[in-house]
């Protein structure tokens, strides 16, 4: 019998001839995750993965958190394994997991077997039964609920036998960098941090870019981004930051545009900006934490005319969300602290303050035109682009 932590994965069990394919990106990560923790192996095992300790005791206390932010990770069950599928070895390991996890009763339970070997002579339900009666006559104050259990006690027989009780959630979603490659427009706000794990949670590996102008936004508005950056990698595993000098391109969109129009032609610009960067970092899209209606600059005909400025398509992942349920979420994955610190980014000091709603796609390209200097700006800005890996 040794100590396990059994790993379960959602969509991936779906995967078809595929599945094989994003197990393996899955195991790779976590392999890479605990490099540094000497005698840790993972491997699969019919539908599940297995991370063990091959030269000592499992240190679940620093794994866990190591691993659970691993996206495609649906849950973690530390447990225990072993060799022998007798009943009677079924019932003493059930009870001594039991007797280890909760040694005083004083709770519900169930058991629930599932078993991949169908040839074995006793189905799940009479497994269970026969279990679960078996800890009732040896542990004192327990009750069974079948319906509503405060514990579920698990028995898994594959190859080998696997007993636990406790799901610890994963974060879901596919494995990091198994659904090609974007670039997130990261702002220090509340919303596009959250749009960037949304968006690596389903496989997609992203880089980010902030545009940074000094002297009107301050090195701790940059400071906040960076920081924002580095949650985002507990999820990623490493993430590239982009830090683009836009105080030049900014002020001469402000030179050259009216006030109510300014926020539409700031956009484009940094659309056309990360779209060069996306090039060249070889992405398919960009990555925006624009929900439709919140601002002036996320009407539907002011995200038409903004898209209009790249050929690249832009992804908003946030689009048909409430502002709380963008709050809820940045507040699970930890950037809603970092987000509110009261430091000001490029677009909220540059804001107009009655800005158009419905900008007509055809005037603004037509302005745009004229602005002649426009596009060399955005070339050299994107040129002069600092980049930290986090």
């Amino acid at each position: 019998m040794r100590n396990v932590l059994l790993v379960k994965y959602g969509e991936l069990a779906i995967r078809g001839k595929n599945r094989y394919l994003v197990e393996n990106r899955l195991i790779k990560t976590i392999i890479k995750r605990l490099n540094n923790y000497p005698g840790y192996r993972v491997y699969k095992e019919q539908g599940r993965i297995l991370v063990v300790n091959e030269e000592g005791e499992f240190d679940y206390d620093t794994v866990i958190p190591i691993v659970s932010n691993i996206l495609g990770i649906v849950g973690l069950c530390p447990g225990t394994e072993f060799e022998d599928r007798s009943i009677e070895s079924l019932r003493k390991h059930a009870l001594m997991h039991f007797k280890e996890h909760f040694p005083n009763g004083g709770v519900t339970f169930k058991v629930i077997t599932r078993r991949s070997d169908k040839k074995y002579p006793m189905t799940g339900n009479e497994i269970s039964a026969d279990v679960g009666g078996y800890i009732l006559h040896n542990i004192d104050d327990l009750k069974v609920d079948v319906h509503d259990p405060e514990i579920k006690l698990m028995i898994e027989l594959r190859n080998n036998v696997y007993v636990y009780s406790k799901v610890i959630k994963g974060p879901g979603g596919l494995p990091y960098g198994s659904g090609g490659k974007a670039t997130v427009l990261l702002s220090g706000g509340i919303d596009s941090p959250v749009s960037a794990f949304l968006v690596a949670k389903r496989g997609v590996e992203i880089e980010a870019v902030y545009f940074d102008s000094p002297p009107y936004t301050s090195e701790r508005a940059k400071q906040k981004v960076m920081d924002l950056a580095e949650r985002i990698s507990a999820f990623t595993g490493s993430i590239k930051l982009h830090i683009v000098p836009f105080t030049q391109t900014q002020l001469c969109i402000y030179e050259h545009t009216p006030p109510e129009k300014m926020t539409v032609f700031l956009k484009r610009a940094m659309l056309k900006a990360a779209e060069k960067i996306a090039v060249k970092n070889k992405s398919y899209a960009l990555v925006t934490g624009d929900s439709i209606g919140q601002v002036a600059s996320q009407t539907m005909e002011a995200i038409y005319a903004i898209d209009s400025a790249v050929a690249m398509p832009v992804l908003r992942p946030l689009c048909a969300m409430d502002k709380q349920d963008i709050v809820d979420i940045a507040t699970d994955i930890g950037t809603f602290d970092i987000s509110v610190r009261p430091y000001e980014d490029c677009c909220t000091v540059f804001v107009a303050k009655h800005p158009e709603t419905k900008p007509k796609k055809s005037i603004i390209e037509s302005m745009e035109s004229k602005i002649e200097e426009l596009d060399r700006l955005i070339e050299e800005a994107v040129e002069n682009s600092e980049i930290i890996e986090f």
